[in-house]
């Protein structure tokens, strides 16, 4: 009876995370689509492609992790399948927000060249790139590395997570591989970013070279969060994953604890967006003031919002770093 109470608590708590996914990062998504000055920036395509990521746990990624503990009999590769989809959409998150730190990178070791190298075009490529990364980690299993010995193949039977996934491969490929290898890399790509900012905000002799770095550092800072919140939100059920292969015996509950935690990162992203990034904040207000709240705009302002998020002028990072392009403080 405890442990029936258990699995209801667990799937209230799933279908609650999977809404907040769905509405929070849909509404960033909007928020950038209907921002000109944010779809025309490099680094809210990234944003878009991990927003996208993020809504997909909840929509399709929390429903099949609610098949795969034994409600539902599937084939051995239906629930392979299904098991192999939470996998890739969790790949494509590291992936974006791999793409992300560079992106950062770029716009601080080369601000004078960062717009003819990395145009829209390119970032369309790169995303393109993480999405078929992703499916490659994600689908590999399809492959041949599974339990195919440990679930019958031909008869349909309840479909287990554990039972039908490797755990060689989830230690080895997802986990060692492809989320601690990126984590790695990221944090040395944002210590990097915040020395080369530090020493010109020291060695900086123009406001405009100021507020240009500041704000890249603001920047820097709010996406530094989403990276240490997607780790401590992550890494409890990797480490039980590594637990259970070398042995150790993990509890349910903690299991249980450890995915709400994982499908929860994708709820929080969206609040980190609107809470840090002024531009997300701004467009998100704007949306929420016109369809949820039901006030008129002036269709003066409906007009230049459209283009650069209910502000008349051009945005200030768009000023800042025309400024900075202008500006002969080198690096």
């Amino acid at each position: 009876m405890a442990n029936d109470s258990i699995v209801v608590l667990y799937t209230s708590l799933q279908v609650l995370i999977a809404v907040a996914c769905c509405l929070g990062n849909l509404l960033v998504i909007w928020a950038v689509w209907t921002c000109g000055a944010m779809r025309r920036q490099p680094t809210f395509r990234f944003i878009v492609s991990l927003a996208i990521a993020d809504f997909l746990v909840g929509a399709m990624a929390t429903p099949l992790r609610v098949l795969a503990v034994g409600r539902v009999q599937m084939s051995f590769y239906g629930c392979l399948t299904a098991c192999c989809g939470v996998i890739f959409l969790n790949q494509v998150s590291v992936f974006s927000q791999l793409a992300l730190a560079f992106d950062r990178f770029l716009r601080v070791i080369i601000p004078f060249r960062y717009k003819t190298m990395v145009t829209l075009q390119c970032c369309w490529w790169v995303v393109a790139a993480c999405w078929l990364m992703a499916a490659t980690v994600g689908f590999t299993p399809l492959m041949g590395w599974n339990n195919h010995t440990g679930v019958s193949q031909s008869n349909r039977s309840e479909c287990q997570f554990l039972d039908v996934m490797s755990m060689s491969y989830l230690v080895y490929f997802p986990f060692y591989t492809c989320f601690l290898v990126p984590m790695l890399i990221m944090t040395i790509v944002y210590c990097c970013i915040f020395i080369l900012i530090h020493r010109q905000l020291r060695s900086t002799s123009t406001v405009a070279s100021y507020s240009y770095y500041h704000k890249e550092r603001k920047l820097a800072r709010s996406l530094v969060l989403v990276l240490v919140l997607f780790a401590v939100c992550w890494l409890p059920i990797q480490l039980m994953n590594m637990a259970t292969f070398y042995g150790f015996t993990v509890t349910q509950p903690a299991l249980y604890v450890g995915i709400l935690l994982s499908q929860a990162n994708s709820a929080i992203n969206p609040v980190l967006y609107a809470l840090k990034i002024q531009h997300i904040q701004a467009a998100s207000k704007s949306i929420w003031r016109r369809f949820f709240q039901c006030k008129d705009q002036p269709q003066s302002s409906q007009t230049s919002g459209g283009d650069n998020c209910s502000n008349p002028r051009k945005t200030e990072d768009e000023k800042d770093t025309k400024s900075v392009e202008t500006t002969e403080q080198g690096l």
